[in-house]
């Protein structure tokens, strides 16, 4: 049996989507609100973001609706 390996941005996009139905934020907020949340990881998940084309302005939904985070080979 093989075990499926989430990819990292799956992770933070599943608690980001928990964060906006608990109304701890919204979809139209920017991205940077995220990093209130995480504290000490942030800059990490900021370089992520930032690696995969997200401007620290543009709206959660944006990060919401990726659907595969493939990296390019």
């Amino acid at each position: 049996m093989t075990q499926q390996v989430i990819h990292p941005m799956v992770k933070l996009q599943r608690n980001v989507q928990s964060l906006v139905e608990s109304n701890i934020i919204k979809p139209t907020d920017s991205i940077w609100k995220i990093a209130l949340l995480y504290g000490n990881d942030w800059p990490h998940w900021k370089q992520e973001l930032l690696d995969f084309g997200f401007t620290m302005q543009d709206p959660i939904s944006e990060l919401l609706a990726v659907e595969a985070w493939d990296e390019e080979e």
